[in-house]
């Protein structure tokens, strides 16, 4: 058991429009989707507050699965086993909402550049190309080569090849920064010919300082994704992939020097959610409009990694009061109880519906159903900083910045500063916490790369697991193995499944059927030990 010091620390119309239109069919056409807005029926200046109103839907909702292949989450005892979660057997059309959902974003994003750049509106363009790069920066990172520059031409690239990944990953920093030059340009980012921004705009109101500051940030996320870090006994192993200077990218980003997102700077929006229009992460996981127990939240509880079963997992061994804002406890109890993800219902009666902790904390919904849904948290993007300092790819301290990014997350959650001081003061000498630590034994990491990824991995849950995954895949890391906790994520103990958590998602079935040719050149795709020719580029681990 660690010793630690601490133990007890304590718009809405449109959007409904395009949300209700984009689930008219289980599958998006890239190219020929009928339900296509059109600039005859609706214009850019309204299709931008739909578009960002349902990315924030999808950052909310899309990535239940993640949270319990990344040991915050599993499924409850009351329920059967969800086969294809739990098991890692899965076909072509697992999660393929995130393949629909988010090329349905883009595209809308796509008419938004197309049409302001048309008339000369260079805020929209700008905010509309930003967005378009973080809907791919997602997809790249799910499914790795994938249809983009045919994509959206419609009949003049019926069956859009598929581009490698990592000239898209090139290809988005070009359009970063293209964003960042019409937010500079003070023609093209008047009020005067960006009509009504400040009130379409829903995430920042049309604030360009910050959306470059939003801009570096994905273009710092996408230059962190491309370094990878291997962990060899207490040796630490840091390269950077082929093909991307991130060092020369790194320093473009710092001489342009309007910086990151920062503290209190999140990209978030609302646009009036209430008890009948709720946050979307309310809605999946607490109550729905009707004021009915969300299916998601009640399937899902807390993991037996993330709080133990008897307020021992991994957020207490740390003495970490993160864990109350992350998950509520048990009704009439004291102490948190989550179940090992894969359990076969009905195995342990304690193990069930509102025995087990839920996972709708208040830190994440602090309002309730009227509380703010967010795109891209502070919280990610100072840890993204932390890692770049710590790389040398941006000045700074790395110690400073890395706590920064834990102070940070605590606030962001509803805890203060000072409570984020006695964590990190109270775990002082262990890699989890303390960058500068020493291993604790030869086989066991230091602090360095092993604490930032950590740390991310106790702040980015529920916020944003896409991250968190990625940085399990671009890193061996083995979670709470340096400071003798039980090594993790857990894999599934259901029988059958896979020892090793999947590498990448299959391509959706729609594509096997209407551009299979072009699909079919991807190879067979292995989803555990993948070949050089399917994996994500950045994985080389």
């Amino acid at each position: 058991m660690k010793t630690i010091k601490i133990r007890n620390l304590a718009l809405l119309a449109i959007s409904a429009m395009l949300v209700a239109t984009s689930c008219k069919k289980s599958d998006f056409a890239i190219n020929t989707n009928p339900d296509d807005v059109t600039a005859s029926t609706v214009d850019y200046v309204t299709v931008l507050p739909a578009a960002q109103s349902y990315t924030a839907s999808i950052t909310a909702t899309q990535w239940r699965f993640l949270q319990h292949w990344m040991g915050y989450w599993a499924r409850s005892g009351s329920y059967q086993s969800e086969q294809t979660t739990e098991s890692y057997q899965f076909t072509n059309d697992y999660q393929a909402g995130i393949w629909n959902n988010y090329y349905y974003n883009a595209n809308n994003y796509n008419f938004v550049v197309t049409n302001a750049h048309a008339k000369g509106a260079g805020t929209y363009e700008a905010i509309a190309r930003i967005m378009k790069a973080m809907d791919f920066q997602v997809l790249v990172d799910i499914y790795g080569n994938i249809p983009y520059f045919e994509a959206f031409y419609g009949t003049t690239y019926k069956t859009p090849k598929y581009t490698d990944d990592l000239d898209i990953y090139k290809d988005l920093l070009r359009q970063l920064d293209t964003a960042i030059v019409l937010l500079k340009d003070p023609d093209l980012s008047s009020t005067s010919v960006n009509p009504l921004i400040a009130v379409n705009d829903l995430i920042f109101a049309g604030n360009t300082t910050k959306w470059i500051k939003a801009a570096n940030t994905l273009k710092l996320k996408l230059l962190i994704h491309c370094s990878t870090t291997k962990f060899v006994n207490d040796t630490e192993m840091n390269s950077y992939v082929s093909g991307i200077d991130v060092a020369a990218e790194a320093a473009a980003i710092v001489a342009e020097g309007t910086g990151f997102l920062g503290r209190g700077e999140s990209m978030k929006i609302n646009p009036g959610y209430s008890g009948t229009k709720p946050n979307p992460f309310y809605r999946a996981y607490r109550f729905d409009e009707a004021g009915n127990t969300a299916s998601g939240g009640d399937i899902s509880k807390a993991n037996i990694y993330a709080v133990g079963t008897n307020n021992d997992g991994y957020y207490q061994y740390d003495g970490d009061p993160r864990v109350n804002k992350f998950y509520v406890l048990p009704t009439g109890a004291t102490k948190h109880r989550g179940i090992t993800f894969g359990e076969i219902s009905g195995v342990d009666p304690n193990n069930v519906g509102n025995k087990l902790s839920s996972v709708y904390g208040t830190g994440l919904i602090p309002n309730g159903a009227t509380t703010d849904a967010w795109i891209l948290t502070s919280v990610e993007s100072m840890f993204l900083q932390a890692e770049a300092v710590y790389r040398g790819l941006i000045p700074g301290d790395s110690e400073t910045a890395l706590g920064d990014a834990v102070r940070e997350s605590f606030t962001w959650l509803g805890l203060t500063d000072a409570q984020a001081d006695a964590y990190i003061t109270g775990n002082a000498g262990y890699s989890d916490v303390d960058i500068n630590a020493d291993a604790l034994s030869p086989t066991q990491a230091a602090g360095g790369m092993y604490t930032i990824l950590s740390q991310k991995w106790f702040a980015l849950n529920s916020i944003a697991t896409l991250e968190v995954w990625t940085d399990y895949r671009r890193s061996d890391i083995s979670y709470g193995a340096a400071v003798d906790y039980d090594p993790g994520p857990p894999v599934s103990i259901l029988a059958g499944a896979s020892p090793k958590i999947p590498t990448r998602l299959f391509y959706p079935q729609a594509e096997y059927n209407y551009n299979a040719a072009n699909v079919g050149a991807e190879g067979v795709l292995d989803l555990f030990n993948p070949s050089a020719r399917n994996r994500i580029f950045w994985d080389l681990n």
